[in-house]
């Protein structure tokens, strides 16, 4: 019994077959959640066309409103304006989301440079 379990390839070919078996059942498991997803949203029926209501005239364009410009702190130029909207245009912020522009008000660089000063682990 012993020479018969011993070979590395019968082995090899058992763990695989039952590797492949699970990944298909997990591969079936997912399928099966993803057709009885309830938070997946349903379709409606579409209805006959001359079941359909009348068109409704258009209503006038509304006017929208621009954007209000964000508040820049005096000291700061317009090309740092300029990188910090593209940087956050790029994050996907809309530049009507930007409501200033300011420095920080915290000097952790500076902290940080007073702290590394202060050691003596030269």
């Amino acid at each position: 019994m012993d020479n018969q379990m011993s070979n590395p390839v019968v082995i090899m070919l058992i763990n695989m077959t039952i590797v492949f078996a699970v990944l298909f059942l997990l591969s079936l498991f997912i399928r099966l959640i993803h057709f009885i997803d309830p938070t997946k949203p349903r379709t409606k029926k579409k209805t006959h066309p001359a079941a359909a209501p009348a068109k409704q005239k258009k209503a006038a364009p509304v006017k929208e409103e621009a954007p209000a410009a964000p508040v820049v702190a005096p000291g700061i130029s317009g090309e740092t304006v300029a990188a910090i909207a593209g940087a956050l245009a790029a994050y996907g912020v809309g530049f009507s989301q930007i409501k200033a522009i300011r420095p920080a008000e915290r000097r952790s660089w500076a902290g940080a440079a007073r702290i590394r000063g202060l050691r003596n682990d030269r």
